[in-house]
């Protein structure tokens, strides 16, 4: 199949003209495979550069998630302290008195004031409280009904652990901050309150500030507590208003549209230690801002690889205008040459073989010219060879007077043998007169195989009777299927007639010759063999020699050099007379003739 396709392509291919043969060539091969090539290494240039961008917020992210930690860090560790802190614990669930002593209570308890001035990453610190005598300040606040209705304070309260959530903190005019939130039990008092510890958001925006890229923190109900555009923090991902991508993500990279460019977007999670939620941290960065570079370069190598190929293409049509004019200037000439203008001679120059070709066309028609007139001598010398060939065909007719006299001799005799009884010597005549008749009858035309055995049969019977008694015997082996094969005439009887007189000429007793005819995978096989003297090396050397002669006679000749040329100019090279002998054992002869009678390479 795909052969065929190969074979038709090529059929197809040269029907069309040189010039375009090129171009079409040139397009397929070089233009196309260069284009196909310079996109791809274009495209992938251009993902190679976003890919180490991924790799280098990826890395940005990781150290902001480390600095994250170690803010929250002192957050965590000031919580712990306060969670096991007495003092507290008295504080928040003595029934005072008075108002003097809740405030001198206050006064003596420092360490939430202390946390607040000793680590800059805590911006305030406030505790709830269910205690009725106490008072409310900007570190200790009551629990109202109000508050227990807001969502994260009512989670804190009914859940244990630490949260981060961002909540407004009642103490700096309700502004949200990003908070440590934390329920804390008294066992001992039965009580309990919240601990609300808010991060310092000026460390947090310097953190973002120093980042490469747009670089933000979000709490796990999507407000934005800190980024590097101070403008987002404080707005929740989840608003519609707001319209993010970013909404319902979780880890991983991704690319959209982000502020009204196709970005690339990594977000990782971060939970602190202890605590039962986390943070995500989101890096973006617009992908033009990042393949701009190589966008730029990869124009610049683009352009070029285009004016490579206009020169080139330039260049193509060019070679191809110049051949395709000299091609039709050597056409129009051989035009000249095939309309009988022997005259013409070919202007088309150069080394090339368009040059050559015309150089060899010239040199063509100066042979014709010259084998015009060789022509034109021997016509003068016509007349002469057609009188001497009416005198050979005269001589050929006298030559068959004899032959026809013979046969019907011949078969007078056989009819008086018949009439006198002599039975024997009658169907040798008729066998011999056959033989006769067959001769007389050769031509150019075929015979089938069943024909040329019968003259085989004809001869070895005469050839038995005249030798007499068990001196001579044979064996005729013929397949059916092969017997309306034709061949030559002459090629078997003569092979046959060679092994009785040359092979079994020195053979007193039991001479024996068979000949064989069966299919074989050439057509049919022939095989003559005889139990005579056999043939010496250097006797089959001669012969073997002999074939190679190609000298014609006046006459057909019979004998092994004239039947081995004749297979071979009929049927080719492959096809000629085989030769096995072994001296004092006899000679073995094959050929084949093909099925269909034609000329095979």
């Amino acid at each position: 199949m795909f052969i065929e396709f190969v074979r038709r392509l090529a059929n197809r291919t040269n029907d069309i003209r040189i010039k375009p043969k090129l171009i079409v060539s040139f397009i397929l091969v070089v233009f196309v495979p260069v284009l196909i090539v310079g996109v791809f290494l274009t495209l992938a240039f251009r993902q190679n550069v976003l890919d180490q961008a991924t790799q280098q917020v990826g890395s940005n992210v990781d150290r902001v998630k480390s600095q994250i930690a170690n803010i929250v860090r002192m957050p965590l560790e000031v919580s712990d302290n306060l969670l096991s802190d007495a003092r507290l614990m008295n504080v928040v669930n003595t029934q005072y008195a008075s108002t003097y002593s809740v405030v001198e209570a206050y006064r003596e308890y420092r360490d939430i004031r202390d946390s607040v001035k000793l680590y800059n990453e805590i911006h305030n610190i406030r505790f709830y409280y269910t205690n009725p005598t106490m008072l409310d300040n900007w570190e200790f606040l009551r629990i109202t009904p109000e508050k227990t209705r807001e969502p994260w304070f009512h989670q804190a309260m009914t859940e244990d652990g630490i949260r981060w959530q961002y909540v407004e903190d009642e103490t700096k005019g309700n502004q949200k901050y990003l908070s440590l939130v934390r329920k804390v039990n008294f066992p001992l008092y039965r009580t309990s309150g919240v601990l609300v510890i808010t991060i310092d958001p000026e460390v947090l925006g310097s953190m973002m500030r120093q980042e490469a890229f747009d670089t933000m923190i979000i709490e796990d109900n999507g407000y934005i507590v800190a980024a590097k555009d101070g403008a987002l923090v404080g707005k929740n991902i989840n608003d519609a208003t707001f319209n993010s991508p970013i909404a319902g993500k979780s880890e991983g990279t991704y690319e959209f549209r982000y502020d009204g460019k196709p970005s690339r977007v990594v977000i990782e999670k971060l939970i602190p230690t202890s605590s039962r939620n986390g943070l995500r941290v989101v890096s973006v960065f617009a992908v033009d801002s990042i393949v701009g570079g190589a966008n730029r370069i990869s124009l610049l190598g683009l352009a070029i690889m285009l004016v490579s190929l206009a020169v080139a293409w330039g260049l193509i049509y060019l070679t191809s205008t110049l051949i395709s004019k000299r091609m039709l200037l050597l056409h129009k000439d051989l035009n000249k040459v095939a309309m009988g203008d022997l005259n013409v001679i070919s202007s088309v120059s150069g080394n090339d073989e368009i040059g050559m070709l015309s150089r060899q066309f010239n040199n063509m028609v100066v042979s014709i010219r010259g084998l015009m007139d060789e022509v034109a001598d021997s016509e003068s010398q016509k007349a002469q060879l057609l009188l001497r060939q009416r005198e050979i065909k005269l001589k050929m007719m006298a030559s068959q007077i004899n032959p026809h006299f013979l046969f019907n001799a011949l078969e007078s005799i056989r009819m008086k043998a018949h009439m006198n009884g002599q039975k024997e010597i009658s169907v040798v005549v008729r066998m011999l007169g056959k033989m006769i008749r067959q001769n007389l009858e050769v031509g150019n035309r075929r015979i089938a195989i069943r024909d040329e055995i019968e003259v085989v049969r004809c001869y070895l019977e005469i050839q038995k009777f005249r030798y007499g008694g068990d001196r001579l015997s044979f064996l005729l082996d013929v397949d059916e299927s092969c017997a309306s094969v034709e061949l030559p005439p002459l090629v078997i009887q003569p092979l046959v007639e060679n092994a009785v007189v040359h092979g079994l000429d020195h053979v007193e007793q039991g001479g024996f010759v068979s000949v064989r005819v069966y299919r074989n995978e050439e057509g049919v096989g022939i095989e003559i063999k005889d139990n005579g003297s056999g043939i010496d090396e250097e006797r089959m050397g001669s012969i073997l020699r002999s074939f190679d002669d190609m000298e014609e006679e006046e006459q057909y000749r019979i004998g092994l050099r004239n039947v081995h040329q004749r297979l071979i100019m009929i049927y080719g090279e492959s096809f000629g007379l085989r030769i096995e002998s072994v001296l004092g054992e006899g000679t073995f002869i094959t050929f084949n003739i093909p099925t269909g009678g034609l000329r095979h390479a």
